[in-house]
């Protein structure tokens, strides 16, 4: 991951050998040869799809590219950030390291879990919900798009409301292969522990504006920028309500920056009509 942007741009080589020095440990080698037990900790996740969608923005950077907004999926909302003038590489890294060790002490391994429910009809999933939670916690995490809903919470509530999802019709609902259960009331006690160190980094005002993740917003003020980071971690992403007040704001082509293509599959879920690309390899670029 990342290896031939490294190899073949300087500015992203930069990147990788700057998160090695930040963290102290040699991240890019973890990026590019794994091993993958090693880098499926979210300690380590985290760190380092920030460094390889901040190289590949740095590559992009160097050919030119400057976009009208920026936007990201969760942690992809630190990349953003970076992207946008608001928040130094390094202490990026530093806080989305801390951010991921602190989701996972938050709760213990096996009490949560996340499920993704698709095409579930319209109208179900608050009575769902509450019928699924039984005293426990299960709550939206990820709006994805119009037909992708990511629910968060104790694994009990979790499991229910997958098996009462399929009974209201929905056309699949499975767990998800996660670590922790993200973006839900469980993840209070992280949100509580990465206040200090977001209050102890300072946020410039951003350069370009950001859509951010917990009101589907433009912000430009870096007080904004430390807010939502902090709101973020209990709170659902509302993802298909960014793109929506992007496209309502005149934005009718999106770059996925950096490793994978989930976000450009979602856009055409959520608007047939919005044009998608990503970069994450160089042969990307001729693409673009």
């Amino acid at each position: 991951m990342g290896k031939a942007l490294a190899e073949t741009y300087p500015a992203a080589r930069r990147v990788f050998d700057e998160a090695d020095e930040a963290l102290g440990f040699p991240l890019s080698c973890l990026c590019f040869e794994g091993p993958e037990d090693q880098l499926k900790l979210t300690e380590n996740t985290q760190p380092a799809l920030l460094a390889v969608s901040t190289a590949a923005w740095a590559a992009l950077q160097e050919h030119g590219w400057r976009p009208d907004y920026v936007a990201g999926h969760s942690l992809g909302e630190y990349s953003a950030l970076v992207a946008a003038g608001s928040l130094p590489f390094a202490a990026a890294l530093r806080l989305v390291r801390l951010r991921g060790q602190y989701m996972q002490q938050a709760v213990p391994p096996g009490v949560g879990a996340m499920a993704a429910l698709l095409k579930l009809p319209e109208g179900k999933l608050d009575g769902l919900l509450r019928q699924a939670a039984q005293g426990e916690i299960v709550s939206p995490a990820n709006w994805n798009s119009p037909d992708q809903v990511v629910i968060a919470g104790h694994a009990g509530a979790v499991g229910r409301a997958i098996e009462l999802a399929k009974a209201a019709g929905a056309r699949r609902a499975v767990a998800l292969p996660v670590s922790a259960p993200f973006h839900c009331a469980l993840m209070a006690p992280a949100q509580s522990r990465l206040r200090a160190d977001l209050d102890a980094i300072e946020f410039r005002d951003l350069a370009i504006p950001l859509v951010n993740n917990y009101q589907a917003r433009e912000i430009l003020s870096g007080a904004d920028a430390r807010e939502g980071l902090y709101q973020q971690i209990p709170n659902p992403v509302l993802w298909s309500q960014s793109v929506r007040y992007l496209a309502a704001k005149g934005v009718t082509r999106f770059i996925e920056v950096g490793a994978g293509g989930v976000l450009t599959g979602l856009l055409r879920n959520i608007d047939p009509s919005l044009a998608g690309a990503r970069f994450g390899e160089p042969a990307d670029l001729e693409k673009l």
